[in-house]
């Protein structure tokens, strides 16, 4: 025997050992797991280089768009109806744009949430990002603007204003993609299909769009949804009287109504003072335009005056009012008392 009185075998030995690591395991396989998550959740994103993604995946999306409506292989479909009884219309342009815009930003950025307006089950490996950064954001945006991953949600509109694509008014068609951070829309793109021409902001940074020199505020140019309006022309007549108002398709096209137009795109045929709607949409038909209106000192709130916030659910029920050059507080006081179940 040992001067102890204890001799293990090779066996217990082993077996001794083996408890040692399973003890040592189990004190601090928590903790592993804890700097793992942490580690992960700490994944930062570059979004100069998020924005120059978004700005690509626009583009590609829009070509998509407007191969479709050229070749007039639409095979439209309905989704359903909204509440207001106005069809919701699916087609090959919006599935097509969907899987290059969803596919790009998800293969460069898989560590981020994407919210698309469209679904599907298939994988495009083919989707990658260039690596450019358009020479326009290279000279505006430094880079550096590093953002914990998990912070992020995008939202992609792959077709706005279907009914109106499928009606051949492709003037009123974008494509868009917005970046939220913590809630907030901080990048937006709107893209023209149609026109090529492409509006982005980054929020605290620059723009390549620029507001109107001037606004008319007491009897202002409201411009609103032609397939989506609800009762917005009383709504508007309360709060300003018999002022104009203008029917248009697609949140991003009115987004731009409020804007200096694009340089060249002959086919932007309205100016608006306002921008107002009453009934359900959804946060990516608005995000991409709340945040360019941010980057200029323009506000989209809801009708109440209060921020939208781009994280959680898809719908946004308060309604919108969005502006830029004049005080939005002042102009959120004139409308009228709201009631979205009346709408």
């Amino acid at each position: 025997m040992s001067p102890m009185g204890i001799r293990l075998s090779p066996l217990g030995v082993a077996v001794f050992c083996l408890l040692g690591v399973g003890v040592i395991y189990h004190l601090y396989a928590g903790v592993i797991s804890n700097r793992l998550s942490a580690f992960r959740q700490r994944k930062k994103v570059d979004l100069r280089d998020l924005l120059a993604v978004s700005v690509e995946a626009a583009v590609l999306g829009g070509k998509e768009v407007k191969r479709v409506r050229e070749s007039n292989g639409l095979n439209e479909k309905s989704k359903g109806e909204t509440k207001e009884g106005a069809k919701e219309l699916l087609t090959m342009g919006d599935l097509q744009s969907h899987k290059k815009m969803y596919h790009l930003i998800k293969n460069t950025f898989p560590e981020i949430k994407v919210n698309s307006e469209e679904h599907d089950n298939s994988e495009d490996k083919t989707a990658i990002w260039s690596r450019g950064i358009p020479a326009d954001i290279l000279q505006k945006v430094e880079a550096g603007s590093d953002v914990s991953a998990d912070s992020i949600t995008v939202w992609i509109d792959p077709l706005d204003a279907t009914q109106e694509y499928t009606e051949y008014l492709v003037h009123y068609v974008t494509t868009m993609v917005c970046v939220a951070i913590n809630g907030k829309p901080v990048i937006g793109v709107i893209h023209k299909p149609f026109t090529g021409f492409t509006a982005w902001a980054f929020v605290g940074h620059s723009s390549n769009v620029k507001p109107r020199s001037s606004y008319n505020m007491n009897s202002p140019k409201v411009i609103v949804s032609r397939s989506h309006a609800g009762k917005v022309k009383n709504y508007i007549n309360t709060a300003f009287g018999n002022t104009t108002i203008i029917p248009a398709g697609g949140a991003g096209y009115k987004v731009l109504a409020l804007l200096e137009p694009l340089p060249g795109d002959t086919e932007s045929k309205e100016q608006a003072d306002v921008y107002i709607h009453v009934t359900l949409i959804k946060k990516w038909d608005i995000c991409a335009g709340a945040a360019l209106l941010n980057a200029l000192g323009g506000y989209m709130t809801n009708l109440k005056g209060e921020d939208i916030d781009y994280s959680g659910k898809a719908e946004n029920t308060g309604g919108l009012v969005a502006s830029v050059n004049v005080d939005h507080k002042a102009l959120v006081k004139r409308l009228p008392s709201w009631n979205p179940d009346e709408q």
